[in-house]
């Protein structure tokens, strides 16, 4: 059976973090007008969000701390034969049409069709029937001409179960590049730690390619707060930065070996450079709201340009204090702060922030 609803976004997120991503969903409704509401169940990884505002709540993938990826729902498709799935999807999506006010007015065609599953325990098992329903869907549309290279929508098949799925529609430009929001990365051997791959997915996810280009060059200065054994150094290092790492625990020897790398045994609470460097980037256990302080007061004084770091939450109210903790930083900055926030899939209890002084 196929169901249109034509005004809901769907949210994927981290397993465990329904709630706060419904949280976020119903503040980021609120400001558009309110009127909707969340279907969630605890532990699936996504979220229904109904609203009014669907479209433009789906566009604002970019400030949403808690949703990997937001899509346009075009409706559910349930108890779909196994022998037969295109067919149950295929009236979902074959007569949709774009609102004429848009510049490809008419019937919708794909630049291209993802075919996934929330990252969650009960949809683990569903990746070889992702793929195989992904490359027959495909085919499906091509035949049909209604994949398009050049357009500006893809088409997302979410199955929440062998029979049951979301279809929706994403705007290529503002929702996640990659399939579930995940970008998928592989641990570098070279690197002294598995916390190295927190601050590569930060730079690709809160970093346009611009920008990794501009104000990541070879040369330029950082500081590593809280650097032990050199998971964050070593991407700063990879990229040419000379590296200040704090900590009183020990570096990796062959991280030191590069030359670029001053270690500094030192509270990362405590020092502050002696001259003005371009980054500071913190991975401290700590309770969230001391480092958000912290954060503040080095962007304050410019004692850096650009900052990322993680903020370790707690187990209840989560929502409330990122909020609580984004507000420390706005206050505690005498100006302009441009802020990006995001739960990464490489974090866990916690979300990375990236903050520049304007």
């Amino acid at each position: 059976m196929t169901h249109p609803d034509p005004s809901a976004v769907l949210a994927y997120c981290r397993q465990g973090f329904e709630g706060e991503c419904a949280q976020e969903l119903a503040a980021h409704d609120f400001e558009l007008g309110g009127g909707g509401y969340a279907r969630a169940q605890p532990g699936s990884g996504f979220v229904e969000f109904v609203s009014p505002h669907a479209d433009a709540l789906a566009s604002r993938w970019r400030g949403f701390v808690f949703a990997r990826q937001a899509l346009r729902v075009l409706g559910r498709a349930r108890a779909m034969p196994t022998q037969d799935r295109i067919g149950a999807l295929r009236p979902l999506f074959e007569g949709d049409e774009i609102e004429s006010d848009d510049p490809e007015y008419g019937r919708r065609r794909w630049c291209d069709v993802w075919v996934e599953a929330p990252d969650s325990d009960a949809t683990r098992d569903l990746a070889a029937l992702c793929r195989g329903l992904n490359a027959a869907l495909l085919a499906s549309l091509k035949k049909a001409a209604l994949i398009d290279r050049g357009s500006r929508w893809r088409l997302h098949v979410c199955l929440t179960s062998g029979q049951d799925a979301f279809v929706c529609a994403a705007d290529v430009a503002r929702s996640s590049p990659w399939p579930g929001g995940i970008p998928r990365l592989k641990f570098p051997r070279e690197a002294p730690s598995r916390s190295t791959l927190k601050l590569e997915e930060a730079l690709l996810v809160l970093l346009d390619d611009g920008e990794r280009e501009r104000w990541l060059k070879p040369g330029m200065r950082a500081v590593d707060l809280g650097a032990s054994p050199g998971g964050w150094t070593w991407q700063l290092v990879r990229r040419s930065l000379q590296v200040i790492a704090v900590d009183n625990g020990p570096m990796d020897a062959r991280l030191m070996a590069s030359g670029l790398v001053d270690h500094l045994r030192a509270d990362g609470f405590r020092y502050q450079p002696r001259t003005p460097v371009d980054w500071m980037v913190c991975d401290m256990v700590e309770q969230p709201a001391r480092v958000a302080a912290r954060m503040a007061q080095w962007l304050a004084q410019g004692w850096c340009r650009y900052a990322i770091f993680n903020l370790k939450l707690p187990m209840k109210k989560r929502y409330d204090e990122v909020q609580r903790c984004l507000a420390i930083l706005h206050d505690g900055v005498d100006g302009k702060l441009e802020v990006r926030a995001h739960q990464l899939y490489h974090d866990r209890e916690e979300i990375t922030v990236f903050a520049r002084a304007a």
